[in-house]
């Protein structure tokens, strides 16, 4: 019992440490495209480091890293007022850890200007940057904080949903952005939101993909054994007739890796040229050897 106990206790510890390793990595992956794409270019698209950019802009004795701790502890001291220190999680480590990094970026690498002269490309990257590090913090169960913290806060005394609150937080940021910087820049900022919000689902599809397969083969046992003892995973057997042959199969069905999907496949051509199998993607896969519930 005490080494169960132990087990359990040593793989809730190793899971912490995964988890507090990709919430640093998401959010410094997001700081980067933060100071080294969007500032120097002012794609202003939402999130605090829109608000702070714009900032920057009228009060330009600040850069925007120092603007991030501004906003983003007033955002905090609101959720504190508004949902309690309980609802807010990790948003409030999110928040001031984003807004570290950003100012470590800007002491390391200071920009004044775009580092290339092609304004598209330098959104390509203010867009995918802070979409991967969004994507990983958001597969995690965490959030980058900022205005999330005001979504909640609508959703909670509205009947806005969060996703909707969002969106109308970054649609003024943008306006307010097309109005200071030109039409040129709003209309690039408009791109950019439009982008930011089609890849951070995309990359939290792409990080949750499996591959739910199903297999009738004559040979359904040693299916069943290479999905057991080569892949190490588990599959339902259910017994099944075909409607023309009306002869009994075993269907095999089981949830695996994009790369254990391709070994299944070479090992079925092997031992049964004639076998059946269909692959079927899916982001949303819970249960054990997966995500939990």
């Amino acid at each position: 019992m005490n080494t169960k106990k132990k087990h359990l206790t040593t793989k809730q510890a190793l899971a912490a440490v995964r988890f507090f390793l990709l919430l640093n990595c998401g959010l410094f992956i997001t700081a980067v495209g933060i100071s080294l794409f969007k500032t120097p270019n002012h794609f202003a698209f939402g999130g605090t480091s829109g608000v702070s950019i714009i900032l920057s802009t009228l009060f330009p004795k600040w850069n925007v890293g120092i603007f991030m701790w501004l906003v983003n502890g007033i955002l905090v001291l609101l959720g504190f007022a508004f949902l309690g220190i309980r609802s807010m999680g990790w948003t409030i480590y999110s928040s001031f850890a984003l807004s570290f990094f950003v100012s470590a970026c800007e002491s390391i690498y200071p920009l004044t200007a775009p580092m290339t002269d092609d304004t598209f490309l330098e959104l390509c990257f203010a867009v995918v940057l802070p979409a991967v590090g969004s994507a990983i913090v958001f597969n995690v169960g965490a959030s980058t904080g900022g205005t999330d913290i005001i979504a909640m806060i609508l959703h909670k005394f509205t009947s806005l949903e969060i996703g909707r609150a969002l969106l109308c937080s970054d649609l003024a940021i943008v306006l307010a952005a097309a109005y200071i910087y030109g039409a040129k820049t709003g209309l690039y900022c408009i791109l950019g939101l439009i982008f930011k919000c089609t890849v951070v689902d995309s990359m939290i599809e792409s990080f949750n993909l499996r591959k739910v397969c199903t297999v009738i083969s004559d040979h359904s046992d040693e299916v069943a054994d290479f999905i057991i003892h080569n892949l190490n995973r588990s599959a339902t057997e259910q017994k099944a007739f075909g409607a023309y042959t009306h002869s009994q199969k075993k269907v095999l069905m089981t949830v695996l890796t994009r790369n254990e999907a391709t070994r299944l496949r070479i090992f079925l051509r092997r031992i049964d040229p004639y076998a059946f199998m269909t692959i079927v993607n899916s982001s949303e896969i819970v249960g054990k050897g997966f995500r939990s519930v």
